[in-house]
């Protein structure tokens, strides 16, 4: 049985990276898991380890999300987690972006967050339950030269989480945002040998997730910042 008050769970924006390890929590943990993404087939691999279930999304467009959710209630239920991860990147100087790209950018991390967290709500909202977990990141607290359009995205992924923090709180849900501060380790960034735990552990950073969906509602956290010991700050 497991120890979450929770009995479902929907993540946007799936990859091997945080998604993954959170997958693996909380399918250990006997939760049915969505995992939804622009290119599904990268998540076979997972899907096989751990009998989720993946489904194909635009996260920025609207219907399609509204056909996500309906999709995964038909699977598993009402997703009681909905998770975000999904983020646009476009890098570049401000004077020659391509506004069209950072349209569609922010669109992925902003517009598509909204999407997620009205679905979400439209079916907690009735229940009076749920929790909705969006990641984020130093961008959303600091913009780097070079690197507006993912600030952009991520201030407004801010906004939209205090905001629906504070509407859907006292309806019984839990909405809580994530400032991932560093690097999250991978196979494409593993830790230097002279410098140990120097980027973020997805298996770490799923674990504090779960734990803020421990948390009983007298004492609930609306944003939690995670970094390496060695991050500066």
């Amino acid at each position: 049985m497991s120890t979450l008050p929770y009995r479902s769970a929907l993540i946007v924006g799936a990859g091997p990276g945080i998604s993954g390890s959170l997958t693996r929590r909380l399918r250990a943990e006997n939760i049915p898991v969505v995992i939804a993404a622009r290119n599904v087939g990268k998540l076979a691999s997972l899907v096989d380890e751990t009998g989720a279930i993946a489904l194909p999304v635009d996260a920025s467009d609207a219907g399609q999300m509204e056909a996500l959710f309906a999709e995964t209630e038909a699977r598993i239920g009402a997703p009681e987690i909905v998770v975000y991860n999904a983020s646009g990147r476009v890098r570049g100087p401000i004077a020659e972006l391509d506004a069209e790209e950072v349209a569609k950018a922010v669109a992925v991390s902003a517009l598509g967050a909204f999407h997620a967290v009205q679905q979400a709500a439209r079916r907690m909202i009735p229940a009076g339950h749920g929790a909705i977990l969006l990641t984020g990141a130093t961008a959303g607290i600091k913009g780097y030269a070079l690197s507006a359009p993912f600030a952009m995205g991520k201030f407004a992924l801010r906004g939209l989480a205090q905001s629906a923090a504070r509407e859907l709180a006292p309806k019984g849900i839990h909405v809580a945002h994530f400032v991932i501060d560093g690097g999250v380790r991978a196979e494409h960034r593993a830790d230097p040998p002279d410098a140990p735990d120097s980027t973020l552990d997805p298996d770490a950073i799923a674990q504090t997730y779960l734990d803020v969906l421990r948390q009983h509602r007298s004492a609930w956290t609306w944003e939690m910042e995670l970094r390496p010991w060695v991050e500066k700050f």
